[in-house]
């Protein structure tokens, strides 16, 4: 099935728009945002400008950490169901926006919002969401899945429902020139594993294998660009734009599924040391490739071939570990500096989650040979 339903503005001072897509909507609005970023440099004076023009009823929760817990979730959740909010806005990145979409079908729900990322309760219903993106990296402005983890349970898990799509997304390139360089070099890599785990995927799909590679070459074109002159609006909008393209469902049609294992991987990365997302996935994709060098070696090969102009799974990932290293994300853990690595912390931890893809499953062996090759 083709299907998107997220209707998306693009470009400089779109967010002029958003009056309009919001009296359309209700009136009761949760205005959802992350530590307070948006204040100093003019976002959040732009969207609540534009909240007032529409004359909504504002209510506000801020603090959305960059690894986006549950806790958060459910006490938005809570603050949604006593203002009997209509209308959620969200002002953020992927985690501001991911809890975003938890709490829009939690609202309206009975259940705990950690059972609907569990999959033991499905939504039947959601209340609307427009995103306001800040930065370009997950993708999620135009799709339904989201990212929770609950610390206490060192769990990291992505989900998805049709009710989580965003009803509009706003698309400011302007509005992501104040990302430090770290956040915007691990949305780059987060934009090309989205890519990578389409084409890992179950499924032969040849022309969402030629959008998976524009995309990826996209990225390594205008990344190292924009991360020596990260105030270029031109630059910022190629990024953004492939961002979105590389998890919108385009590179998903004519598959089975995406794997996703990576990112799996990444996610225990995450929980366990507060990683940033980005930089997992820069330290487990290379891994990953290396492992999987027997089975996926074809594939491995033709991104060699199309990206780097090599032939052998080795150019390949070094290939991607060159790029990655340029741009300035880690590739392996100890470039991280944390002090309280442990590799059996990890592998038991990757055990316990069952770390793994929808087409390439692993294994306990794969997980000690993985954290090797991560290390």
């Amino acid at each position: 099935m083709i299907y998107n339903p997220v209707k998306a503005f693009f470009g400089r001072g779109v967010i002029n728009e958003l009056a309009m897509e919001v009296s359309l909507r209700g009136k009761r609005v949760l205005l959802v945002y992350g530590k307070g970023s948006i204040r100093e440099n003019g976002i959040y004076d732009a969207v609540t400008g534009q909240l007032k023009k529409a004359g909504a009823e504002v209510t506000e929760y801020a603090g959305i950490k960059p690894n986006p817990v549950i806790e958060d979730v459910r006490a938005a959740t809570a603050l949604g169901r006593e203002k009997d909010v209509e209308l959620i806005v969200a002002v953020g990145g992927g985690s501001v926006i991911d809890s975003a979409k938890a709490i829009a079908v939690s609202v309206p729900g009975q259940a705990d919002p950690w059972d609907y990322v569990k999959g033991r309760e499905t939504p039947l219903k959601g209340i609307p969401l427009i995103a306001v993106l800040t930065l370009a990296a997950t993708g999620t402005e135009m799709n339904r899945f989201a990212v929770i983890q609950d610390d206490a349970g060192k769990e990291k898990l992505g989900f998805g429902y049709p009710p989580m799509y965003p009803v509009v997304s706003f698309l400011d390139p302007s509005y992501t020139i104040s990302v430090p360089a770290d956040y915007t070099a691990y949305g780059i890599t987060d934009l090309i594993a989205h890519a990578l785990e389409a084409y890992f995927g179950a499924g032969d799909a040849s022309l969402s294998d030629r959008f998976v590679i524009a995309i990826i070459s996209e990225a390594m074109e205008y990344g190292p660009r924009l991360m020596k002159d990260p105030g270029s609006y031109d630059l910022r909008a190629r990024i953004m734009y492939a961002a979105t393209m590389a998890l919108n469902n385009l590179t998903m049609y004519g598959r089975v599924s995406g794997d996703w294992g990576v990112h799996s991987i990444g996610h225990v990365l995450s929980v366990l040391y507060d990683l940033p997302h980005g930089a997992t996935l820069s330290i487990a994709y290379p891994a990953w490739m290396r492992m999987k060098k027997e089975t996926t070696g074809d594939r491995i090969r033709r991104l060699g071939r199309e990206l780097f102009n090599v032939d052998t799974v080795e150019d390949t990932v070094t290939g991607f570990e060159d790029f990655f290293t340029g741009i300035g994300s880690p590739v392996r853990l100890l470039q991280t500096q944390l002090k309280s690595l442990h590799k059996e912390e990890i592998i038991r931890t990757l055990e316990k989650n069952r770390a793994g893809g929808n087409h390439h499953r692993l294994s306990g062996d794969d997980y000690r040979v993985l954290t090797e090759l991560m290390w």
